[in-house]
This record gives structure tokens, sequence and C-alpha cells, in this order.
């Protein structure tokens, strides 16, 4: 009986089929936590009594970098001192490492075949290299942590196929924001997503972490995109052990199906307050306090690039502050070697180091009431980067960058 990936890459990892619906217990290749997820599991995994397994634990301190207050600096310590008392590995340091999701790809750990479990939610970013990763609780990593087992419940699956040719201005995050805005947040409620088509496959892989990244936005415990050459190419000389890619066959039995026209898709604009309330960029023009670019979502230098390719020459308009952060500390090295930083600040933006800080509105870009946002991010709740009076408007780099020109919600193509 032909297979979905997810069903695939469950039935390798136990040895028998599966089915839709079932629950399955098996070995995770990594499991990951940052500075906000860590400390619960930390207590937790100490009540076990185990040995950790050193080698499939990766800490990532990311959310409040650097610290903003104490209670974040007790939280960031709390890694130190637990990686220091196990003599693990893969903890990477404030100035050595970036955001968890973009860092956990740079550094090797992920892999077509592999199944990885964060405790994040946009561990999901993953399936762009073609493997399994989904967000866990942090009760649930500190069990990882000790038996580099987890227990899943076998996802059904939908599938989502784009064909045509991406407009000028279109990225994977209006991909993305289609789907959601077609099927809702819910609409992919705890299934695995395929996507595919001959418009993913001409994407670049960021393009493609960006459409993974936000499953979680439609509900989705999985996503899944077919590794190809591409992936080989980027994984050559950086990723950790062998691979072997798990595909799903022809035939599969899928839950929903889904085509696209890509070159139907103008760039679009997530509204307050849900992922799902999308409308052509062209159409908003809402006026900005503030424009930001970064993130797990679009922090990564295709990003940087895209926006620096409209901000070069020109200035963010009066009364709105541009900020940028490039999601990783070799993101932020390329940028200097290709002059991106300077284009920035010469547009008046102001450029940090990479944290999570302003996406999750924990500190700096906060929103004041009343103010609104456009962000390259993933979600735009009530309240999600600042004041519950605040709005947050999710849209791809050019829109964001051309945006904080025009100091209004904008196309592209608007800005000369």
């Amino acid at each position: 009986m032909a297979k979905t990936f997810v069903e695939k890459i469950f039935e390798k990892r136990i040895g028998k089929a599966v089915e839709p619906g079932q629950i399955v217990e098996a070995d995770v290749d990594y499991v990951m936590a940052n500075d906000v997820t860590a400390p619960p599991a930390f207590e937790a995994f100490e009540k076990l009594g185990a040995e950790p397994l050193r080698e499939k634990i990766i800490l990532i301190p990311d959310h409040y970098v650097p610290n903003k207050d104490v209670a974040s600096a007790i939280q960031a310590k709390s890694m130190r001192d637990f990686a220091k008392k196990w003599s693990l590995p893969n903890y990477y340091e404030v100035g050595s490492g970036g955001v968890c999701h973009q860092l956990m790809m740079e550094l090797g750990y992920v892999a077509p075949g592999r199944i990885i479990v964060g405790a994040d939610s946009h561990t999901c970013t993953y399936g762009a290299l073609g493997a399994f990763s989904t967000g866990i609780g942090s009760t649930e990593a500190a069990t990882v942590f000790a038996r580099g087992k987890l227990w899943f419940k076998v996802p059904k699956t939908d599938k989502f196929s784009f064909s045509g040719k991406v407009r000028k201005n279109v990225f994977g995050k209006d991909l993305i924001l289609r789907i959601i805005g077609d099927i809702g947040v819910d609409g992919a409620l705890y299934k695995s997503m395929e996507v595919g088509g001959k418009a993913v496959e001409a994407l670049g892989l960021s393009d493609r972490m960006t459409i993974a990244n936000m499953a979680i936005e439609a509900g989705a415990k999985n996503l899944f995109i077919r590794a190809d050459q591409k992936v080989d190419r980027y994984l050559k000389g950086r990723v950790r052990g062998k691979y072997r890619p798990v595909v799903p066959d022809k035939g599969a039995n899928y839950d929903r199906t889904y085509e696209y026209d890509a070159s139907d898709i103008p760039p679009l604009v997530a509204m307050p307050f849900l992922p799902s309330n999308v409308k052509p960029a062209s159409e908003v023009g809402v006026r900005i306090d503030q424009a930001y670019l970064g993130s797990c979502t679009n922090g990564r230098i295709e990003d940087l690039r895209a926006a620096a390719k409209i901000l070069k020459g020109k200035k963010v308009a009066k009364g709105v502050r541009m900020i940028v952060v490039p999601s990783s500390k070799s993101v932020f090295e390329q940028a200097m070697k290709e002059d991106l930083i300077k284009i920035f600040m010469d547009a008046d933006a102001y450029v940090s180091g990479p944290t999570c800080g302003a996406c999750l509105g924990g500190y700096m870009g906060v929103l004041a009431p009343g103010e609104v946002a456009v962000s390259s991010t993933n979600r735009n709740f009530v309240g999600r980067m600042g004041h519950k009076d605040s709005r947050v408007y999710l849209a791809n780099p050019a829109v964001v960058a051309a945006s904080a020109i025009a100091g209004r919600i904008v196309d592209p193509s608007e800005v000369k």
C-alpha cells in the first residue's frame, strides 16, 4: 500500500506498518530547547534520576538574548549550569549562535529522513530539508533527554501542490500565507502537510524554510518538502553524520489535496489578528510605526538581500523605525561581507545581533498602545509584539522594506 512521508518515516523507525491515528514510539535523532523552554525541562529531567543522552541534546539561548532582566538572566544561567554539570557538547553561548531553528540547520543537525523534536512550536521548520520535525513540551523534552525516544500519534496528511512560477517580489512567505488564508489557522490541525510542485522545487532553501516554519500557524504537526540536490549541496560539508531521505510513495492516500498556480499569488499580508486574515499587500495601505525584518521565519541572508535591494539608496520614512535582526552570527557576518548592514544603516534602520526578542514581544521593538508594525515574523495575535492595543501585519521581506520606505504597507512595486 502506498504511504505518505510521515507514515513511511515512522514505519522505518519502528519496523512495521503504521496507519494514521496509531500511537507509536520512535527513536529521536535530536532534541532542542531554548532559554525559555529548557529550564522547566531541566527540572523535570532531574526528577528522573537518569543520565542524559549528551549527543542528542542541543541547547540554544535565543529568546531573551542578551538577557533583559534578572528573571531572564536566571533562565540563561540555568542553561549554562545544566550544560556544565552534564558536560553537554552542544550548548551555544550568546555570541556564538543565533536563533535556534536557523542554527539547527546551519550546524548540520537537520537532514532528510531524520526525526527531530524541539521545545519550541516552530521546530516544524526542519521539514524544509526533508526531516520530520515537530514542537513538543518541556516535560516531553526531558524524557527525550533521558530516553532518546518519544511517542507520536501518526497524523493524517494533506497535500499542497504549486504549479507555475512565482511573480517578482513573491516569496515562500506568500505561498504559506496563501495556504493559511485558505484553510485557516486550524485547517491542518494535527496533520502532516506535504508541500511541493514545480514552483516549490524552483524556490531556494530559505523560502522553503519559511514555508515549513509557518506550518504550525495552520495547526499542523509537521510539514514536509521533498529533499533535492539543493538540499544535498547545502548539507555538503556541514551535515553531522550520514542521512537517508524518506519520500512519499506515488499514489499515497491523502486526506485532502490542494492545487495552486503560483503565478496567481501576489505579495500578501496577514492582517490582525490571525495569520489567516490574508489580503494582497497592494490593498492594505495602512500607515505603520515600525517595520521588522528578522526571526526564524525571515531572518536569513536571502531575506536580508531582498530587503537591502529595495532599501539601497533610500531612507526609512519619517515617523517610522525599522529594525533588522539577522537570524544567526553567520548570517550577520555574511551580511557584513556583502555590505548589507551598511545599506540598512544608511537607510536609518537599526541593526541588532541575533535574538528572538522583538518577535515575541519580549523586549526590543515592543509596540506601544495603538502602534502598527509590519513584520516578517510568523504570528500577529493580540499583543504578540507589545501592547494588546497594538497591531501586527505579517509580510515578506520585500513588503517590509518597501513599507518602511513608504510609511505605509505597500506592494514593493510601488517603491521605485
